[in-house]
């Protein structure tokens, strides 16, 4: 195994970030693999591209929960190294879902710079280089893992983490296919299924199953966890298409687009629910345009229809139903992992 220094106590994030640099090192010296120059180089700059750039949310989320598991601030260098490579693998399991989604997408940026399949000399070399980033994970699961009493239960988490998320993708794809736009398919049931496959998931339940297996937990014991980081991941994506609509680009980051793109936004979901008539009809007329005169029109009725306060509505009662299922688990080291991530994203502006 790869050394890492300085894993035990200090900076969390940093320890992890050098974690990368030496799980990189071990992938690029696999033996199952005889690299060129060439192959070494692109594989360097690929991983860096496309790996590193986001939050490391979902990987640190690992770490964190792994300690609150444990009970401890402090991790050995060995835990400390486990923790990190599970939390990379989500982060290289982020990248392959990002790279082929782009393609999907057809889109131009990506974290502030273009999409990988934009850069010059890499076009749809991008697809394979996705398959590769997804044959990572099993690579480093292998290598770190093989012996461990959970490592089949971690190649099973993984594997059903990554069709859950790869049909999630394809009922949004398919609900929003182009050309055949139809806002009768869009309702809330829809808009549920597609977000807690496509997003919560891999994003809230994957990173704490990985903790909870470092813990030499059983998962089959935690289906009620499962359950409460699911709904979490749900209202963390109604947080995401609200604030798409209503936060400031400059304080979120981006410009809101899920009006113009036609998306299956809980936003037009609860518009449909609650419009008249001749409020549908403005809708029908308006939504998946790219003109900034219908995107405005779609905003007004969204006021006219109170949607801010449906909203806050939704947010608080979402809030308190988490709280209640989450204070029901037995564990308390549990309760206070589902607290960790609940407290980061209520009321989030950003």
């Amino acid at each position: 195994m790869a050394a890492v220094n300085g894993a035990a106590g200090g900076d969390t994030k940093a320890a992890f970030a050098r974690i990368y640099d030496a799980l990189k090192g071990d992938l690029l010296k696999d033996p199952a693999f005889e690299f060129t120059n060439e192959s070494h180089q692109w594989i360097d700059r690929m991983l860096d591209y496309n790996v590193l750039g986001g939050k490391l949310n979902r990987g640190l989320s690992v770490v964190d929960s792994y300690k609150l598991l444990k009970g401890a601030d402090d991790l050995s260098e060995e835990e400390m190294f486990l923790a990190s490579t599970l939390g990379w693998c989500i982060e290289w399991l982020q990248a392959f879902f990002l790279v082929l989604d782009d393609i999907m997408d057809d889109s131009v940026t990506r974290r502030g710079q273009p999409c990988w399949f934009r850069v010059p000399q890499v076009g749809f070399i991008a697809v394979n280089d996705g398959i590769i980033l997804r044959n990572h994970i099993s690579r480093m699961l292998r290598l770190h893992f093989k012996k461990k009493p959970y490592y089949a239960d971690l190649l099973d988490l993984f594997n059903e983490v990554e069709f859950k998320t790869a049909s999630g993708q394809m009922l949004d794809l398919i609900t929003t296919h182009e050309g055949e736009k139809d806002l009768t398919k869009y309702n809330i049931g829809v808009h549920r299924r597609i977000v807690q496959y496509k997003t919560a998931y891999y994003s809230f339940y994957l990173p704490v199953a990985c903790a909870l297996l470092l813990s030499g937990e059983n998962l089959e014991n935690y289906s009620a966890v499962e359950n409460i980081l699911v709904e979490m991941g749900t209202y963390f994506q109604v947080q995401d298409d609200y604030l798409d609509c209503y936060g400031e680009p400059e304080f979120i980051g981006k410009i809101g687009t899920d009006i113009e793109d036609y998306k299956c936004s809980w936003l037009v979901v609860q518009a449909l629910e609650r419009a008249n008539e001749s409020q549908k009809s403005v809708l029908f007329e308006n939504y998946g345009k790219k003109d900034p005169a219908s995107v405005a029109k779609v905003k007004t009725l969204y006021r006219e229809l109170n949607l801010e306060a449906v909203f806050h509505e939704y947010e608080s009662e979402s809030y308190k139903k988490l709280i209640t299922e989450i204070e029901a688990q037995p564990s308390v080291a549990v309760q206070k992992v589902l607290k960790s991530f609940l407290h980061k994203i209520y009321k989030r502006q950003k």
